[in-house]
């Protein structure tokens, strides 16, 4: 009886003939490839991020390995195809946001899997300056801003992040970014020195925003941002910026 259901079965939904088989799944798998490896020196707790060609290198990747244990040792399986990654350890230990001063990274390095296991050696070099988020000796400047980072109900956002542009085009990879915000949405970041500045907020960083990504810029009932004037040595305050979701 199981039979005759299972050709029955088989003549309804492929159009078989009598005496056809089952599908087999080997027919569809896959062969995954195997990238393994070490991040020197070893780095222990680093990460190696996979992109697929044509995404936002700085965005979340397509996939990523577990943290590298003592010998910095790593093995990732990968379908085949064309990618792109890069290693990233970061010291305050989050596995997303900008790689800084302190933090490592390798160059990018492009990869074709196929099914079989590839071994790689990657060197993630100490980063040892970084001008977007500035390193605690610029507070002894006094300069910069503060302010607020709402949503569109006056609610605080937490873990949202300034960036501060020196053009009101804003196309460019920010100049400075800020610490996440505090759980009261507040922000304060020291710039090395005044000018006039544009400013963004958003809850993810590299890229540009997504859907379901918050973000807002500067401005004061205007189309195009508001420029933020900073005097040397003085902290520019209440700068609040409303951010709303990406549609």
């Amino acid at each position: 009886m199981i039979r005759m259901r299972l050709l029955l079965l088989c003549l309804l939904v492929f159009g078989l003939l009598p005496g056809c088989t089952e599908p087999s799944n080997d027919s569809v798998s896959v062969e995954l490839g195997h990238i393994s490896g070490t991040i020197l020196t070893p780095l222990e707790g680093t990460t190696l991020n996979v992109y697929k060609k044509g995404m936002d290198l700085y965005g979340p990747p397509f996939t990523s390995s577990n943290l590298t244990g003592e010998d910095g040792s790593f093995d990732l399986a990968l379908p085949p195809g064309e990618y792109i990654a890069v290693a990233r350890k970061r010291k305050n230990g989050e596995l997303s946001g900008p790689v800084l001063a302190g933090d490592n990274r390798s160059d990018f390095i492009t990869l074709t899997v196929n099914g079989d296991q590839q071994g790689l050696s990657i060197i993630a070099p100490f980063k040892v300056g970084d001008s977007r988020r500035l390193t605690a000796e610029v507070a002894q400047t006094q300069t910069g801003l503060s302010g607020l980072i709402l949503d569109s109900d006056g609610r605080p956002v937490e873990g949202a992040r300034v960036h501060v542009y020196d053009h009101v085009q804003m196309s460019e990879r920010p100049k400075f970014v800020s610490e996440k915000t505090a759980p009261n949405g507040s922000y304060l970041i020291y710039l090395p020195k005044g000018g006039t500045y544009y400013l963004a907020a958003r809850d993810k960083f590299g890229g540009p925003p997504k859907l379901g990504d918050l973000y807002g810029r500067y401005d004061q009932g205007t189309i195009e941002p508001s420029a933020v004037v900073i005097e040397d040595g003085k902290i520019l305050q209440n700068i609040d910026i409303t951010v709303t979701k990406v549609w």
